[in-house]
Parts: C-alpha cells; sequence; structure tokens
C-alpha cells in the first residue's frame, strides 16, 4: 500500500479552501505520471528488468530492482544437441520464454538456423515480441495470456496429430504442454537450452526497506520467482512482503501466493510483456486514488 502521508498528499492538497489552479495541476501530472510517488518491486532478472524499470520510472514511479532469478547458460549441451540433431523434421517449435527465443535461437543460428517450414509458436506477446525482435515473424501465439493452458487452447495445437513438435524451454518447468500435445497425438521433443537458478543477491538493502516500510508493490513474472523471493527473505521481511500488493502474470503464481499467504488478493496482469505490467501497475494505482 501506500504510505498514509503519500495518500493523504494525494487525496487532499489543503486542509482549507483548495487552490483551483494549483488542483488542477495535480490531477494533469497524476495523468502524466500515473504512477508517481508509487515503489515497485521488479523481480525479473537483471537482463530483462532494466525496460520495465525504465517504463515504471517514466510513469513516476520508483523502480526498485531486486534480481530473484538468473538465466544461465546450459553446463553441458549434450541433451540439447541430441534433440535438435535434423532440427528439419520438425513442423511444429514452441518457445516457452524470451529466454528459450534467446538461448534457442543463439544455438539454431550458429549451425543451420530455423528451417523455413517450420511454423513457430510462443507462450505469450512478450515471447512473440522477442521472436520478432530475432527477426522471427509470422508467430502462432494468444492474443492475452501466457501460460501453457493458453497456448494449449489455440486451433493450431489442437490440429497436432502424428506432427512432430520441439518445445524450446529452461531445464525443468511444467509438463502439461508437452503431455497435452503427446495426448493429442504429436510427438514431442523437448530442447532444453538455459538454467534458471537463484541468484546470489544480497538481500539486506531489500530487509531493510522492508522494515521501514519502503515499498507499495511487488512484480512476479514467474512461480520460481516468487519462490526464491521468499526464500531469499528472513521470517519478519517474509511478513513484510507478504502485506503488500502484488501483480503477477497467470494464474499459476496466483495460486503460489495464495498458498505463501498473501495478504492481498494478487492482481493478474493480460500477460507477461512489460506493457501488460506497467498497465496492470497503472489500473492498481488508479484504483487506489479512488478508495
Amino acid at each position: 500500500m501506500l504510505s498514509r502521508s503519500a495518500t493523504s498528499s494525494l487525496r487532499n492538497c489543503s486542509t482549507s479552501a483548495p487552490n483551483l489552479s494549483s488542483t488542477r495541476f495535480m490531477a494533469a501530472a497524476d495523468v502524466a505520471q500515473p504512477l508517481s510517488r508509487v515503489r515497485v518491486l521488479v523481480t525479473r532478472p537483471a537482463a530483462q528488468a532494466r525496460r520495465l524499470a525504465e517504463m515504471i520510472e517514466q510513469a513516476g514511479g520508483e523502480a526498485v530492482r531486486f534480481p530473484a532469478l538468473e538465466i544461465a547458460p546450459l553446463s553441458d549441451t549434450t541433451a540439447l544437441e541430441q534433440a535438435l540433431t535434423d532440427i528439419t523434421r520438425f513442423n511444429l517449435a514452441i518457445f516457452i520464454s524470451p529466454n528459450a527465443v534467446t538461448h534457442g535461437l543463439a544455438y539454431l543460428k550458429s549451425r543451420d538456423g530455423l528451417p523455413p517450414h517450420l511454423t513457430i509458436a510462443a507462450i505469450g506477446r512478450g515471447t512473440a515480441k522477442a521472436l520478432a525482435d530475432m527477426g522471427v515473424n509470422n508467430v502462432v501465439s494468444p492474443m492475452a495470456g501466457s501460460d501453457s493452458e493458453t497456448l494449449l487452447a489455440l486451433p493450431t495445437l489442437n490440429r497436432v496429430a502424428g506432427k512432430r513438435i520441439v518445445i524450446f524451454r529452461g531445464e525443468g518447468g511444467r509438463e502439461l504442454l508437452g503431455d497435452t500435445l503427446r495426448a493429442r497425438g504429436a510427438e514431442v521433443t523437448y530442447a532444453e537450452c538455459y538454467r534458471r537458478v537463484r541468484p546470489a543477491t544480497d538481500a539486506a538493502p531489500l530487509v531493510a526497506r522492508l522494515a521501514a516500510g519502503g515499498l507499495d508493490i511487488v512484480t512476479v513474472t514467474s512461480v520460481e520467482t516468487l519462490h526464491n523471493l521468499h526464500d531469499m527473505l528472513d521470517a519478519p521481511a517474509r511478513e513484510r512482503l507478504r502485506r503488500l500488493p502484488i501483480v503477477v502474470v497467470g494464474r499459476r503464481q496466483a495460486e503460489a501466493c495464495r498458498a505463501l499467504g498473501w495478504s492481498h488478493e494478487p492482481v493478474i496482469a493480460r500477460d507477461a510483456s512489460d506493457e501488460a505490467i506497467l498497465a496492470t501497475l497503472k489500473a492498481w494505482r488508479a484504483s487506489q486514488n479512488s478508495l
């Protein structure tokens, strides 16, 4: 929540009769900077947090960067090499994150690249954008949402009997996508092209900020990030964290928040893109102003 003093200053310009020109000026400022004085915890991996943090700051907020997930290259590429011995045999390639795009395409481009006949699918808008940024267009992806359930609802993924599908992802992860596609008659291969690890981040500054009431809202984009964030804090800091509003990007993260005992109902963004998270933060702030 916003601090009492910040909330008070937003609602009351003066205890006496309002100065209309001042009121109009502040209203215009709130429109121009809808996240004014909002302190947002950004937990994306460091390399991916920059754009969202800049967007928050451009909207007048303070982006508090605390990477709770780190993306690392594979320590052994043998399994990946075996999975992609002949990329031309596949009919469909699915990328389940922007990191899968970065690492998967880097591997493919070091060899023969993507064959022209291959249909490409992305789990959400952020992943589709990452593909477009790498020159891969005509991507099948959901209009909203960024999880396996939403992707599996697309017509392209319902007509897969007899097709060979490769799924680019990090090590481990959910099996729902692959299991469902196999049940629909497809042959599925996983191409695990990166690792997710918990970073060795010094949590002391975040613990101190939480103790001082220096955060208003948290953003989390994966269940693993949420659990890492929670586990990197001591017990009092965890309790303070769970009292904060939180923006997530899917139902699974919302369920994980509830399981951890979050005080606020998680606010779910339409997908995992920076734009969707920013829009959700703005809508949340507007809802606070209207209370």
